[in-house]
């Protein structure tokens, strides 16, 4: 399954060891791909550097960048996708899953992202709903 992760979802993966995030992102590095191109790289590294997030253990801030790039499929290509968004932050998001024929986006906001575009957008529960079903 190709996927794009929504910081969120990354966020409260590492804030939270074992919760259902935490769970689905251990679940797409075992049985997905995450897509991602540089400027979601960035993004989570700048979110998770935040002063606010300082309980996130910087170790597995690391490693989970390292993991990003060591087994994630970074995107060369991406070209700007111009529809309609409720929160424009979250643009990357579809213009990544568009240019990597995602499945899917997964995501804690899944009111934010637009519909019909030849993707789903999955909260991390029932990403980890399928992956326990296969």
């Amino acid at each position: 399954m190709r996927l794009v992760v929504d910081t969120n979802v990354i966020v409260s993966a590492l804030l939270k060891p074992g919760s259902v995030p935490a769970r689905a992102l251990d679940a797409i590095w075992k049985a997905g791909t995450v897509l991602f191109d540089e400027r979601i790289a960035d993004e989570y590294r700048e979110v998770l550097e935040r002063p606010k997030f300082r309980a996130i253990d910087r170790q597995r801030v690391t490693d989970f960048l390292a993991t990003l790039r060591a087994r994630g499929t970074l995107l060369d290509e991406v070209a700007a996708w111009t529809g309609a968004m409720t929160d424009d932050d979250d643009r990357i998001f579809v213009e990544a899953a568009l240019a990597g024929h995602a499945d899917a986006i997964v995501t804690g906001n899944v009111r934010d992202y637009p519909t019909g575009l030849g993707f789903e957008v999955l909260p991390p529960a029932t990403l980890l709903a399928r992956f326990d079903r296969a």
